[in-house]
């Protein structure tokens, strides 16, 4: 029988493919294709599941286990990876065919969503308190290696391999890391059912958030997290291409080489909890994350100028965003996990994450109208001052913070 970090990182590594597709490899490909900043932008609608993801969240928890859950949700991420295999990339000018292909995404979201659901509240009650940080890092490592392929590796093979063959060999990675919840246990993966009440009392968990100061301050973190990170990704990802790195750069010297930076950061993230307290690894690395905003200004302020940057000073920058990123979320994670209740560990989870991804999904539908209104020097150095006023919730919440 595998054991628990073997589970996670497995069902997590299968989620992160279609995310890492999404954020790293779908915009890219668009604006290839020849589709505006405003339309790339739209796409940020498909995330719409992960910011919604609570409506549904109580009854996966409630209902049958999350073994069962995750099956069946994994089945229809394979279902959805073979149907885009034979959708013909080179065609998505026409509306009507854009429309099947974003449905199609948007049903694969779905079911990446709904599956971490699941695969979170497993976690939360599987983890003791000494090994969440670990649980945080796995997390980090698996969908990094998510992204890695349904993003970097994609672009890179998008010139070697067909369209067709790719997404064939992405449906049969998530049916191989299906293999271990098959293997797990049922019994270990039951919701804790014995010290709940039946039904979710959302008036009771607003009332507790509301008399409880701490709590007030996570939520202004929870909703500040992630403002940089929606108003950038997609902005990022276009100006890579407009600076002229081709696909197989992107796909292998900035999303590969950035991916396995992450996964560096996932490691290091969960060592520097073994040294330093959770509040203070926050404020610092969401200083420095913030920092490598200076970097895309200079390299927006280059494009401008019509000046040549060397490639290598643009990977690195990356690099280093993602590598700071990963350590930045294991510590979130870590702490997301600190705040949610054993008895409802899916909802709590993903009542968190939904905020943060709420945040980031609706300033992803914005990035792109914004950036084409104001250029990238402007857009970026705006981003910056943003990411300064997104501290002050974290300094708020650490002076109540008692863990």
């Amino acid at each position: 029988m595998p054991s628990i970090y073997v589970l996670l990182f497995s069902l997590y590594w299968a989620q992160g493919l279609p995310v890492g597709f999404m954020t790293h490899a779908l915009p890219v490909i668009l604006r290839h294709e020849g589709l505006s900043l405003a339309h790339i932008g739209g796409f940020g609608l498909l995330m719409l599941p992960w910011s919604i993801k609570v409506l549904w969240a109580p009854m996966i928890d409630r209902v049958g286990q999350y073994r069962q859950w995750i099956i069946g949700l994994q089945l229809l991420l394979c279902i959805s990876l073979i149907i885009l295999a034979y959708v013909p990339i080179h065609q998505l000018q026409h509306g009507n065919l854009l429309v099947v292909f974003f449905v199609v995404l948007f049903v694969m979201n779905m079911a990446a969503a709904s599956q971490d659901i699941a695969t979170d509240g497993l976690a939360v009650c599987s983890l003791h308190a000494q090994q969440q940080h670990w649980g945080s890092s796995l997390q980090v490592i698996g969908s990094r290696l998510g992204f890695i392929v349904g993003g970097g590796v994609l672009l890179w093979l998008i010139d070697v391999w067909q369209w067709h063959s790719i997404f064939l060999g992405l449906a049969l990675l998530v049916a191989l890391n299906t293999l271990p919840i098959l293997l797990y246990q049922p019994s270990s993966l039951a919701p804790h059912r014995s010290k709940s009440p039946s039904r979710f009392d959302v008036k009771a968990y607003l009332r507790d958030l509301k008399i409880r100061p701490e709590l007030w301050a996570w939520l202004g973190v929870l909703l500040s997290f992630k403002v940089v990170d929606g108003l950038s990704g997609a902005i990022i990802k276009a100006l890579l291409v407009d600076v002229g790195l081709s696909l197989q750069q992107i796909g292998l010297y900035i999303s590969g080489l950035g991916a396995v930076a992450a996964l560096l950061g996932a490691a290091l993230g969960a060592l520097l909890l073994k040294y330093c307290s959770r509040s203070r690894a926050l404020c610092i690395l969401s200083w420095l994350k913030l920092s490598t905003l200076l970097g895309y200004i200079g390299l927006a302020y280059a494009l401008e100028q019509q000046y040549r940057m060397a490639p290598w000073l643009m990977y690195s920058l990356h690099a280093i965003e993602d590598l700071l990123a990963s350590m930045l979320l294991v510590v979130m994670l870590s702490l997301i996990m600190h705040y949610s209740r054993p008895a409802w560990a899916g909802t709590d989870f993903t009542v968190q994450v939904s905020i943060m991804a709420t945040v980031s999904g609706v300033l992803y539908v914005l990035s792109g109208i914004a950036a084409d209104a104001l250029g990238y020097v402007d857009y970026f150095i705006l981003l910056l001052g943003l990411g300064l006023v997104s501290l002050y919730p974290i300094y708020r919440w650490k002076k109540h913070y008692s863990a």
